[in-house]
């Protein structure tokens, strides 16, 4: 249905086939009327017989014909104009597999005994190709990375100029020599430091209140999406498609929700030691967060991709700076107190993480970083038992497609019905259905040239 008036919102409710019925009768009478400009002499005798269809369908006819036949023509032209012109390969080129293990092997070895002749890595998903950067040579970005390289290096070094002369206040004798006056706040600032952070305990307990404990109450509630989803079911939603859109809940904002996670860890390191009844609050947030979350993730929220876990190594890396924050902050602590002859033995802890750093990095990593062939054949098997007529073949034939070679095709993403188990539908992705048939859904175009 559809509601005609001012911005559509307090007119007579009218059918929606009928409406568009009517106009696309009024627009084949105005390219009727058009028509007329048309001679005799300029106009051909009889007009190619073009048949636009969608599903078998037509969607156009008459004079529309006309208007869209040289479009098409100079469509296809190019099109055969690009595919004979040396100069337009590329030299990439995007392979599919019928299985993960075949993709793991190929991606992850070394193809040809000159290493610079065949360079194989993980392609990235469709819709994240950048075209105009594929064409560029071996040589070029090697080129383009050394030039890069030095001019990072030139404005460290210009700019190391104006740091060198801050980093001489950095020591505490440099700032005296510099500014005597400063004397009597130098010599407060380890005092200061001793007693600021186990005062600041308070604020963060409040602060973990109204925001941690808070937030995941907003979170699991969504009181800002069911009020925006009501009022665009009040005055946008017509159909069921623009109904699905309006209930569409995204995917989680990563960018958003980590770094106050990373927040609420660092605050509970530095002050496991400092202050420790601030713990029970970070634990009973981090209790919270955990049910809140994978409910939301599992039940709620769209998975807009699939990273196999790559992200892990960057928040691995964020966990350990915390470590070494909250060692470095307890060892400036202690310093100010009487355990000033311990503080040395604190030092190794710095040391210590560091190792288990690399440590971690080197035996874990690979497995981030890699895809490894013994899960991947565990899917595949899993794979075919589950979905034997699954044909991926047909799915992936115009993945990888030029967008040149996708002017006819449907640019109008497909999406899927939602359901009310949210876990098992996601808008973004292709159904079972739609993967199995023999092509992807498009339009088709017909044409039929009289000799």
């Amino acid at each position: 249905m559809l509601q005609g008036g001012f911005l559509g919102l307090c007119g007579e409710k009218v059918d929606a086939i009928n409406y568009y019925r009517e106009k696309i009768s009024e627009l084949d009478e105005k390219v009727i009327s058009a028509s007329t400009l048309f001679t005799p002499d300029i106009a051909p005798k009889e007009l190619p017989a073009v048949e636009l269809c969608h599903g078998g369908l037509p969607l156009f006819e008459g004079y529309y014909k006309l208007l869209y036949l040289p479009i098409c023509l100079q469509i296809s032209y190019e099109r055969q104009r690009i595919l004979k012109d040396p100069k337009a390969i590329m030299p990439v080129a995007f392979v599919t597999f019928d299985s993960r293990w075949g993709a793991a092997v190929c991606a992850q070895t070394q193809q040809s005994k000159n290493p610079t002749q065949w360079l194989t890595k993980w392609a990235p998903e469709p819709r994240d190709v950048y075209w105009e950067n594929l064409p560029i040579p071996f040589v070029s970005l090697s080129i383009r990375r050394l030039l890069i390289s030095i001019l990072v290096f030139l404005l460290v070094f210009f700019y190391m100029i104006p740091i060198a002369f801050v980093q001489s206040l950095a020591n505490l004798e440099g700032l005296e020599r510099v500014a005597p006056f400063l004397r009597p706040v130098i010599e407060t600032i380890p005092a200061t430091i001793g007693v600021a952070i186990p005062m600041k305990a308070t604020f963060f307990m409040t602060y973990i209140m109204l925001d941690g404990w808070a937030g995941i109450a907003s979170e699991i509630l969504r009181l800002k999406p069911l009020v925006i989803y009501h009022l665009k079911n009040m005055f946008i939603v017509k159909t069921e498609r623009d109904r699905e859109k309006a209930m569409d809940p995204g995917s989680i904002d990563f960018p958003e929700n980590l770094p106050s996670l990373q927040l609420y860890f660092l605050l509970g390191l530095v002050y496991a030691v400092v202050t420790p009844v601030l713990l029970p609050f970070i634990l009973v947030f981090f209790a919270l967060a955990f049910l809140v979350y994978r409910h939301q993730i599992i039940n709620v929220y769209n998975q807009e991709y699939e990273s196999a876990g790559a992200f892990w190594p960057f928040v691995h890396g964020r966990i350990v700076v915390s470590l070494l924050i909250a060692q470095l902050t307890l060892i400036g602590l202690l310093s100010t107190k009487k355990a000033a002859n311990s503080t040395p033995l604190l030092a190794v802890l710095p040391v210590f993480t560091i190792w288990f750093h690399r440590y971690c990095k080197s035996r874990f990593e690979p497995a981030f970083r890699k895809y490894p062939l013994e899960e991947a054949m565990e899917r595949d098997i899993m794979e075919r038992e589950s979905e034997p007529n699954l044909n991926l073949k047909a799915y992936l034939a115009d993945a990888y497609l030029h967008p040149i070679f996708h002017s006819f095709e449907d640019d109008e993403e497909e999406k899927v019905e939602v359901r009310v188990d949210k876990g098992q539908s996601h808008l973004s992705s292709p159904s079972r259905s739609e993967m199995s048939t023999e092509s992807p859904p498009h339009y088709v175009y017909h044409y039929e040239f009289e000799p």
